[in-house]
C-alpha cells in the first residue's frame, strides 16, 4: 500500500486574493512564491529577484504576509521575522499600501463582526457575536478559515465519490492510502478533487495549487517535526516490551 499527503500550497492566501478581488495578490499568489514577489510589488527587491538572490527579504515578507491573516501587530513580525520593531511596522505599511482592495476588505469584515453583523461563506456557514469580549482579529482570520474547512468539506465529499479511500484530513491536506499500483492514479483524482473544490469557494478561474508526497511501502509517512516525538514513543515502547517479557505467558501471572 501506500499513502499520499495532497496539500493545498498557500491556502489561506489564495483565499485573501479571490474573496477580496485583489488581482494583485492573486497575481502574487500565482507566481508560486507570495513572499518575493510581495518583495518585487513592494518595490523591496528588484524584479529579477529570486528566492536564492534575496533570502534575508523574503524571509522578513513571509512574516508579514503570513502574519497579516491574523492581525499579526508589528511586535509580532518583528518576533517571527527577527528584526526591529520600527522595521517590521514599515513593512507591514508596505503591504497595506500595496494590497489595498484586500486591505479594504479585511477591514471591512472586521468591523461588521464587531458590530455584531453576520459574515458568512458562499455555502452557509457564518459567524456572528452579539456582544461579548472577542477579539477584532477573529474576524480577521474568519474568512480564511471557514472558506478553508468549506474546500475541505467539498474535496473530501468528491474523493469519496470518486472510489478514494480517506485516511484523514490534516488541516489543509488530505491524507490518502492505495494500492501502490495506482498511487499515481488516485492522487491525480485527489488532486483534481482539491482543485474542483477550490475553484467552487473561490470562484472561477480561481484555483489553489496542491502538492503531493507519496510514501510507498515499506517507508511509512513521517512529518519532520513529529521525528522525536515518534523516537520517544518507539523507545518507551521497546523498554516496556521488554519489562513484559519478564513475566510468565501463562494467565496465572495476573490472576489475583
Amino acid at each position: 500500500m501506500s499513502l499520499a499527503y495532497c496539500d493545498w500550497s498557500s491556502q489561506e492566501i489564495a483565499i485573501a486574493a479571490a474573496l477580496s478581488g485583489d488581482e494583485l495578490l492573486w497575481k502574487a499568489y500565482e507566481s508560486g512564491d507570495p513572499y518575493i514577489a510581495f518583495a518585487i510589488q513592494a518595490d523591496l527587491a528588484p524584479p529579477e529577484a529570486t528566492k536564492e538572490t534575496h533570502k534575508d527579504i523574503r524571509n522578513r515578507c513571509k512574516s508579514v504576509v503570513l502574519g497579516t491573516n491574523y492581525g499579526m501587530s508589528a511586535y509580532g513580525v518583528a518576533q517571527a521575522a527577527k528584526i526591529h520593531e520600527i522595521e517590521a511596522k514599515s513593512l507591514l505599511q508596505k503591504h497595506r499600501e500595496t494590497y489595498r482592495k484586500f486591505w479594504a476588505w479585511a477591514d471591512n469584515n472586521k468591523e461588521m463582526g464587531l458590530l455584531g453583523l453576520k459574515l458568512q461563506t458562499d455555502f452557509g456557514w457564518s459567524i456572528q457575536v452579539e456582544g461579548g469580549n472577542v477579539k477584532a482579529n477573529t474576524f480577521l482570520n474568519w474568512p480564511m478559515q471557514a472558506n478553508g474547512a468549506e474546500m475541505m468539506r467539498i474535496a473530501c465529499v468528491l474523493a469519496v465519490e470518486r472510489g478514494i479511500k480517506l485516511c484523514a484530513p490534516i488541516h489543509d491536506a488530505l491524507l490518502i492510502e492505495t494500492p501502490s499500483t495506482q498511487i499515481d492514479a488516485d492522487v491525480a483524482k485527489m488532486k483534481d478533487s482539491m482543485s474542483q473544490a477550490s475553484e467552487e469557494v473561490l470562484g472561477k478561474d480561481k484555483i489553489c495549487r496542491v502538492d503531493a508526497d507519496i510514501v510507498k511501502y515499506p517507508d511509512r509517512y513521517m512529518d519532520e517535526q513529529g521525528q522525536e516525538m515518534w523516537d520517544k514513543i518507539m523507545m518507551l515502547l521497546t523498554k516496556g516490551q521488554g519489562q513484559l517479557s519478564r513475566y510468565p505467558s501463562n494467565t496465572d501471572a495476573f490472576s489475583t
